[in-house]
């Protein structure tokens, strides 16, 4: 009898439990409540009022400027190699050899002008049998090459289109390190994506990515699809084109400057192409040995190492063994940076250059030529300008 009591009370006290844990509408026990859970207060409610402002002004950028940011997909043929040079043409049609490869890729760009120009990298469309052009709301556009500049990896092409929003190019030489970056475009086709960091240096050059180097390097995400999109300040003002990533490293991308970009991108609407000036000379890094062996208290400027026959710094009356230390009133860093100046610098104008000769400073006048009249020296282990 104690024991049928026993299990009586024990089925009670199980649906008593049951009951306590269901509601009306079969919800969980913190769901039941009757007030919306919209009105309900957020965890946190005394947020400095500098980082709303901030939070604002991301959004803000992110409104006003990703309409300007498109996406580019191209198809292009790459030639496959072939597996067995020596085979005749029968069996090489037979073993595909003849074929090419299709690849696809994808990057970013902005809208320069409200008639379809736009601005991107070179390796983008580089080779590209075709070119689509996506735009924020959605609209496709065919596009076609206008230029590109392989040196410095930029590129414009052209869709049809008018009334379009356009992106604001910075006076890029006024940005510091420390100030906010933010990087809007197509991370792995994820479009629209807008990624924050800080301009993390300036200047950077000897990377190894492009011919002519002059990076703003930003810890703003950049990845693949990113290419060609723009860098931002919290204006919303382009001051770089994302271009290139340190896949060994996290947190290490790199943008060329707009004012880089600027004179080149205006060529490459007006012509199709980039003419640059040259000076015609063999250059090298100056070292702590070559330095001393110089007189010199450290090291900078470019060695000379040989002049091009009839050249403009022959004419010039530049010297084998001069060291350039100032390029147009700019102090000479490094060959790189040589480089750029002298890329930067107008075809068929004189400029004023110092050499150290014998241990002396003697200023020079060089007019600068075309480098597209010339042939480059071919020298191993040589950087020829």
């Amino acid at each position: 009898m104690m024991k049928d009591l026993i299990r009586l009370l024990s089925v009670f006290f199980v649906l008593a439990i049951v009951g306590a844990c269901s509601s009306s509408k079969d919800e969980p026990l913190f769901f039941n409540s009757k007030r919306p859970v919209a009105e309900v207060e957020p965890p946190v409610k005394d947020i400095p009022a500098d980082i709303l402002a901030t939070q604002q002004a991301f959004s803000q950028v992110s409104k006003k400027v990703t309409p300007s940011v498109v996406n580019i997909s191209t198809i292009s043929r790459k030639k496959l190699v072939r597996p067995f040079p020596d085979m005749p043409p029968l069996f090489e049609e037979f073993f595909g050899g003849s074929q090419g490869r299709r690849d696809r890729s994808l990057g970013s760009g902005f809208i320069i002008s409200r008639d379809g120009y736009i601005v991107t990298n070179e390796h983008v469309v580089r080779d590209a049998e075709s070119i689509r052009v996506k735009l924020s709301n959605d609209r496709l556009y065919e596009a076609k090459v206008v230029g590109g500049d392989p040196k410095t990896d930029i590129a414009v092409i052209k869709i049809d289109a008018a009334d379009l929003p356009t992106a604001v190019l910075a006076d890029s030489d006024h940005i510091n390190v420390g100030q906010w970056a933010i990087a809007i475009g197509n991370p792995f086709g994820l479009e629209r994506s807008m990624t924050v960091g800080v301009i993390s240096a300036t200047g950077r050059s000897n990377v190894g990515i492009e011919s002519i180097e002059n990076f703003i390097q930003t810890d703003a995400s950049i990845n693949p699809g990113n290419s060609g999109g723009p860098l931002l300040n919290i204006h919303g003002e382009v001051v770089g084109i994302n271009t290139a990533i340190v896949a060994a490293g996290q947190g290490i991308g790199f943008a060329i400057p707009t004012n880089m970009a600027k004179p080149i991108i205006a060529q490459l609407v007006e012509k199709g192409k980039v003419s640059r000036a040259w000076l015609g000379v063999g250059i090298s890094q100056v070292t702590e040995e070559v330095a001393r062996s110089m007189g010199l208290k450290k090291a900078g400027g470019v060695l000379v190492t040989e002049l091009y026959e009839g050249g403009p710094a022959a004419k010039g009356s530049m010297q084998p063994g001069d060291i350039i230390v100032n390029f147009g009133g700019i102090e000479v860093r490094d060959p790189a940076h040589l480089q750029q100046l002298v890329a930067s610098a107008k075809i068929g104008s004189p400029v004023q250059v110092t050499v150290i000769r014998n241990g002396n400073r003697i200023l020079l006048s060089v007019k600068t030529g075309n480098s597209e009249n010339v042939r480059p020296m071919q020298k191993s282990g040589r950087i020829n300008e």
